[in-house]
């Protein structure tokens, strides 16, 4: 009788210590670093994802999986490896975040990728597109998308549509050369040629010259890649001021050529052109709707949402819904376990996390920039569904 009463009073207080330690757990909050660009010549695209990240807060409450929600931001300054890596070893060493997300460039996501792998903490990121990010660990997802999952359905649009010459111009680093890549490896293999390329250097302000070698070519079309804004506004003054709008040269772009400041700023050479992306704010639908409406309070209807608003958003309704699975539970593995296969509506469509690879599953939009009124506005006209990224497949 009395050892039966010793075992079952320390059944007892094993029990207590067990819900004393899963109450301690509950009240303690999610920590997610988030590490972009809030200042520097990338800030406006810190800006962008910020607000997309701010947004959803707005729209779903700071609590997922029983814990409240707290998002410490740090500014990268720019693609600077050496200040991602640094910032996300004191987020979570220092600040104890359990989970890491943002990243806007490639190189500091791969950076970012090492601490994550050794820490076992989950990473999302909501921007950098070069394949290989997902496969630096296995704790890293992606929510926005990849360089030759935009390409590929362009290219293979542009052959089925009746383009057979293309030029090629990119910008001379490593998304620009996997832009290069898949386009041209797709676009020959459906049968097209690849009449001309050059890779214009990353601080070029003034293509100018590049147009005009586009311009001697004569290719019926000519595929584009280059940074998000002031490079896309400065291109496309120069295509206009060649006259290449009236040439009857296709103009094909990629992720970044529908964007606010691009379609506010271009001029007159973005009528007709062709885009191929996964988000652009003009795109219809309800979902679109709700989330353009909460952005504008978010920013006080300072600017649009593109691209990296809409994965940031995304990015946190991943992180949401994998906490409610797990019951709050934030280790590597768990974590990673429970996010496998998520798939959920989203302003851009449906969105997938490939049980694979944890990479995005998702469709990719044709659409054609046209003039309504006084504003530019990308119209989408074919679309590529349940794309998967090439490279892994």
């Amino acid at each position: 009788m009395l050892r039966n009463l010793i075992a079952g009073s320390a059944l007892l207080a094993l029990s207590s210590s067990f819900a004393f330690s899963s109450a301690l757990h509950a009240a303690e909050p999610v920590r997610i670093g988030v590490i972009t660009s809030l200042s520097g010549p990338a800030a406006h695209s810190g800006a962008q994802m910020k607000a997309g990240i701010d947004t959803w807060l707005r729209l779903n409450g700071a609590t997922a999986g029983g814990r409240k929600i707290e998002v410490l931001y740090r500014d990268d300054t720019g693609p600077q490896a050496d200040v991602a890596k640094r910032l996300a070893t004191e987020l979570v060493s220092r600040d104890k975040a359990d989970i890491l997300a943002g990243f806007i460039f490639t190189p500091n996501a791969m950076a970012a990728a090492s601490v994550a792998d050794r820490a076992k903490r989950p990473l999302v990121v909501m921007n950098a597109a070069a394949s290989g990010i997902t496969k630096r660990s296995p704790y890293v997802t992606r929510t926005s998308y990849t360089i030759a999952q935009s390409v590929v359905p362009l290219a293979q649009w542009a052959h089925k549509t009746g383009s057979r010459k293309v030029y090629s111009i990119v910008a001379d680093y490593a998304p620009g050369l996997d832009g290069e890549e898949w386009f041209d490896r797709t676009f020959k293999a459906a049968g097209g040629t690849i009449v001309g390329a050059v890779r214009a250097p990353l601080a070029t302000v003034d293509y100018s010259a590049y147009v005009q070698r586009i311009k001697d070519a004569k290719p019926d079309a000519v595929h584009v890649f280059l940074p998000n804004g002031q490079p896309m506004v400065s291109f496309m003054k120069a295509w206009h001021d060649k006259g290449l709008h009236k040439a009857n040269i296709r103009f094909l772009g990629g992720e970044g050529w529908a964007d606010q400041d691009v379609l506010t700023q271009a001029g007159d050479g973005l009528q007709g052109i062709y885009t191929a992306g996964f988000y652009a704010y003009s795109r219809p639908g309800a979902d679109n709707e709700r989330f353009r409406a909460a952005f504008a309070k978010t920013v006080n209807g300072k600017f649009e949402p593109n691209f990296l608003a809409a994965s940031a958003y995304d990015g946190m309704a991943l992180i949401a819904a994998t906490l409610a699975k797990t019951g709050g539970k934030t280790d590597g593995p768990g974590f990673m376990k429970a996010l496998k296969g998520y798939s959920a509506p989203s302003p851009r469509g449906t969105v997938t996390i490939d049980a694979a690879t944890n990479d995005i599953v998702q469709t990719i939009y044709i659409r054609r920039i046209e003039r309504r009124g006084d504003a530019f506005v990308a119209s989408e006209i074919d679309r590529y569904d349940a794309v998967k990224d090439p490279v892994k497949n």
